[in-house]
């Protein structure tokens, strides 16, 4: 079913998710320090779906009788010069994340591993939504300008995102 060229390679997506809540877990902190706490909102929430995505990948590795093997996770970066600058992060690196997942399903079809390219279209679909949110942040940010109250107000919006974990499948 999945071959262990596969397993290896879902083993380092699910190592990346933990990378990403941990790093959303990181500009919360940042946030939190500059009492943006919606913006803190927005980010552990954000960290939360990348936990989710993490299990996700972690109990289809061990649904396809392979192994999940846990590696060390990098530090992530703490500081950042303004919320301008950490949205831009979000989605360069939800980009890089589409880039993996897009890597994972070339292989998946490389291998004729059909099980695994059916798991992934939801990774793929997510990615879309991932990126977009991000982008039309960054957007809002960028249109605010200095107007100080106006961030106030984004942030208020965003500390009404909430989690909402995907349905069973």
């Amino acid at each position: 079913m999945v071959g262990n060229k596969m397993h290896d390679a879902l083993n380092k997506q699910v190592n990346a998710e933990l990378f990403s809540a941990y790093l959303y877990l990181s500009m919360s902190a940042y946030f939190e320090s500059i009492n943006l706490t919606g913006c803190a909102n927005w980010m552990r929430v954000q960290a939360q779906e990348e936990m989710t995505h993490a299990m996700k990948l972690y109990d289809y590795v061990h649904e396809t009788n392979g192994k999940v093997t846990l590696t060390a996770i990098d530090a992530p970066q703490s500081e950042w010069s303004s919320p301008l600058e950490v949205f831009e992060h979000v989605y360069k690196h939800e980009q890089k994340v589409t880039g993996l997942i897009n890597d994972l399903m070339n292989l998946a079809v490389a291998e004729k591993d059909y099980a695994t390219s059916n798991f992934l279209q939801w990774f793929v679909a997510e990615q879309v939504e991932e990126e977009s949110s991000a982008n039309a942040i960054v957007h809002k940010i960028k249109l605010l300008g200095d107007a100080r109250g106006a961030l106030f107000m984004l942030d208020r919006e965003l500390g009404a995102r909430t989690s909402t974990p995907p349905a069973k499948e």
